[in-house]
């Protein structure tokens, strides 16, 4: 049986399964400061933050708005999501910004579990082994996620956060994380004495699959419980996330697909062109949301966005529970129509 690779061994390893192993060997290569202190260098936060984190988020215009063919067939979706999201937004800052960010980072958290979750049955898709199995499957996937996530609501002294300080509720409760430590080792040990068993009988072993659970399990295990610093957490939350949803959406949506496939020498050069195009479009649109963001509302970054440091700080109350929530809406949007896009009757 064949490897169900996405598109290639090369392009699959590359961009989608080594991010998690690539960034976890690059944070023990860090100065032991940014392991356990919330220290977070300008070079850093350009890199993971605006040129991953956010522009990822732009990479779903072009599976949407930019795609002339699937906004036809989803208009009202494709419009109602961004409208509701900011109605919603305006309410909950209206309510407490803290209420705002409480809910946009459990929103965010939703993404992030269910896109490790969508690439595992990507990769199982060509399987055929027993109904246990498979559930088995995706209780490895969502506890590799959920159980740091847990950790960390149950461990308030991490130096990060997921947007805000006090975003997620915590609490000490050490009997319920010794609990789920130990549930967490043992639904581990038998998730491999599972893969065994499917190999001897099999002949066969699914690497991708496991490659992508073993992956989402060191990167959210390492970023979350193992380090306790800010620059390790976003790289590896931020690098095994962003950069397998940016290769997705450039192998299936990327601009000028249909007319580079005439010709093998036209597709390379094309290839090429709207590389720079589907590249050059995220940095931009990044560049200048999170410029607006530190111009109105951060203030943080001056040497990065220093012309928009023009743009008044807005400090009303009233006037804040209208921009906030405007300058989150790309993002608020691409977490909901996230689990849209990708549905089977969707997908080609």
């Amino acid at each position: 049986m064949k490897q169900p690779w996405i598109k290639s061994p090369w392009f699959d390893g590359l961009y989608v399964l080594s991010p998690p192993f690539v960034a976890l060997l690059i944070v023990f290569l860090l100065p032991d400061r940014f392991k356990t202190t919330d220290d977070m260098p300008v070079i850093g936060w350009v890199v993971l933050v605006l040129l991953i984190d956010v522009a990822h988020v732009y990479s779903t215009l072009f599976r949407t708005y930019f795609n002339k063919s699937r906004f036809q067939r989803q208009r009202i979706l494709f419009l109602t999501v961004p409208l509701l999201c900011y109605v919603a937004g305006v309410l909950l800052h209206s309510a407490g910004s803290l209420w705002f960010w409480r809910c946009l980072a459990y929103l965010a958290v939703f993404h992030f579990v269910r896109q490790q979750y969508g690439f595992m049955r990507i990769y199982s898709r060509t399987e055929t082994r027993p109904g246990w199995s498979a559930a088995l499957d995706t209780c490895m996937i969502y506890t590799a996620t959920l159980y740091p996530i847990l950790w960390w609501h149950l461990t308030p002294d991490r130096h990060f956060n997921w947007f805000i300080n006090g975003d997620f509720i915590q609490g000490e409760f050490a009997g319920l994380k010794c609990l789920a430590e130990g549930l967490y080792g043992l639904l581990l040990s038998t998730y491999v004495v599972k893969e065994v068993w499917l190999c001897v009988h099999t002949r066969w072993f699914n690497w991708p699959r496991n490659l992508l659970i073993a992956g989402t399990g060191f990167s959210w295990y390492f970023g979350i419980i193992w380090f306790n610093g800010d620059l390790a957490f976003t790289m590896l939350n931020v690098v095994s996330h962003g950069i397998p949803y940016m290769a997705l959406i450039w192998i299936s949506d990327r601009p000028g697909v249909s007319s580079a496939k005439r010709t093998a020498v036209r597709f390379r050069v094309l290839a090429g062109r709207t590389w720079v195009v589907f590249v050059g479009v995220l940095v931009i649109l990044a560049y200048l949301e999170e410029g607006l963001w530190d111009g109105f509302i951060w203030r943080e970054h001056t040497a990065v966005f220093g012309w928009f440091q023009a743009l008044p700080a807005v400090t009303d109350h009233q006037v804040l529970a209208l921009l906030v929530p405007l300058l989150a809406l790309p993002q608020m949007t691409h977490y909901v129509l996230d689990g849209f896009i990708w549905r089977r009757n969707q997908t080609a």
